[in-house]
């Protein structure tokens, strides 16, 4: 069985998608990784949050990407 690592709840932050589990926003991931931190750097801010739980978002991000080829095509073209 697959373990959820994104959370989008209403309740939560107004609906801000977090890590599951948490209150930490996955935008403060990218923030982090934008600004020159490591993913090491990040866990140790944000104890909560497992690095199994960093990977899987990478590579959710990455598929989207991937999968994204026309939508991108479009708006850089």
């Amino acid at each position: 069985m697959q373990k959820q690592v994104i959370n989008i709840d209403p309740e939560i932050l107004g609906g801000t998608p977090v890590f599951f589990g948490t209150r930490v926003p996955i935008k403060n991931l990218f923030d982090y990784l934008e600004s020159g931190d490591s993913i090491e750097v990040f866990l140790e801010d944000f104890d909560g949050v497992g690095k199994d739980q960093v990977v899987k978002v990478l590579e959710i991000s990455q598929k989207l990407i991937e999968t994204s080829t026309n939508i991108l095509h479009e708006n850089f073209a």
